[in-house]
């Protein structure tokens, strides 16, 4: 996107704001947050970015970022604290995952019209849908463990959406309420896992370090359009996708939606809505991660992750 068109896209927020706070004093508060988790494994600090970049410990006002305080009015009050009070994190310290107690970790597949076309299939007339084990959770510059018997490691840059609100049966229009923030996901993959052996995909997409999360949680005021946000990824310094959320088949709010219609969806929830082309299966020749590889992938806006890949060592924690 040039600099003309992003900086048309700025007023055009700023003139509808400010239309709607004319329109409406009452109008609900747009809460602009980045938060995120730091700290060792399973001791992570809730936390927030201010506007210097500086790291402010919440773990004064909310036990954890997860479901509970991912309400409007929980992200409302947040947004509210006076930030220079709260004590400084270093910026040393590990980012862990940005959200905590994740209860189910949903993914949408072939949603783009690019990697549709890579794969030589057509457009899903309906989300594909698969589960994700929320024990494949990590932190975004965390090792990705390469596991005892893979041979097709691969990756897939993702934008992903985070439920803020119980949410059943909501429809296309509403469903906005029902998020908190938004998110950079990596979907990493085995796909001989996946596709080589029976059953469904989760077998290739489920094993422990394959769900990078963060580094932040980023409200969704704080997005400017989340159907125009530039996405890639690198291996090895060398960039394999780069795409745009303006291509996916299903929309945020849709596949909100959508879900709902099937299962009901709980605060914490998080939703992996498609990859670009350019995956290492659709390489020619096809190129897997191996032991010593580095994964660097972004979202415009929605931050960076490093990540770098490690043989299983059972008698490693693979830290």
């Amino acid at each position: 996107m040039n600099i003309y068109a992003l900086i048309k896209r700025l007023l055009s927020q700023v003139v509808t704001f400010q239309l709607m706070a004319a329109l409406s004093p009452s109008i609900t508060n747009y809460v602009y947050m980045k938060l995120l988790r730091v700290g060792p494994k399973n001791q992570e600090k809730p936390a927030v970015l201010d506007d210097q970049n500086r790291i402010r410990d919440i773990s004064s006002l909310v036990r954890d970022i997860e479901g509970e305080y991912l309400s409007e009015n929980s992200l409302e009050a947040l947004a509210k604290t006076n930030l220079s009070q709260l004590p400084v994190l270093s910026s040393e310290l590990r980012i862990g995952p940005c959200v905590s107690k994740v209860g189910k970790f949903i993914c949408i597949g072939q949603n783009y019209s690019d990697r549709v076309t890579e794969t030589g299939i057509q457009l899903p007339k309906e989300p594909i849908v698969f589960m994700k084990a929320t024990s494949s959770i990590t932190g975004p510059y965390d090792k990705i463990i390469k596991p005892k018997y893979s041979k097709r490691l691969d990756w897939e840059v993702e934008f992903g959406i985070v439920i803020g609100a119980e949410t059943t049966y909501v429809n296309e229009i509403d469903a906005e309420k029902h998020i908190a923030g938004y998110c950079l996901i990596n979907d990493i993959s085995e796909r001989a896992f996946q596709i080589e052996h029976q059953g469904q995909w989760c077998k290739g997409k489920s094993c422990d370090t394959f769900g990078p999360i963060g580094p932040w949680l980023v409200t969704k005021e704080e997005v400017v359009d989340i159907t125009q946000l530039h996405m890639w990824l690198e291996v090895n310094g060398k960039r394999y996708q780069s795409g745009n959320t303006k291509y996916m088949r299903f929309k945020p709010n849709f596949i909100v939606s959508y879900l709902s219609q099937f299962m009901s969806l709980q605060p914490g929830d998080i939703i992996s809505t498609g990859t670009p082309s350019g995956v290492g299966m659709s390489q020619t020749p096809p190129i897997f991660l191996n032991n010593g590889d580095s994964v660097k992938l972004g979202i415009e806006g929605l931050g960076e992750q490093l990540l770098s890949v490690v043989n299983y060592c059972p008698t490693s924690k693979n830290k």
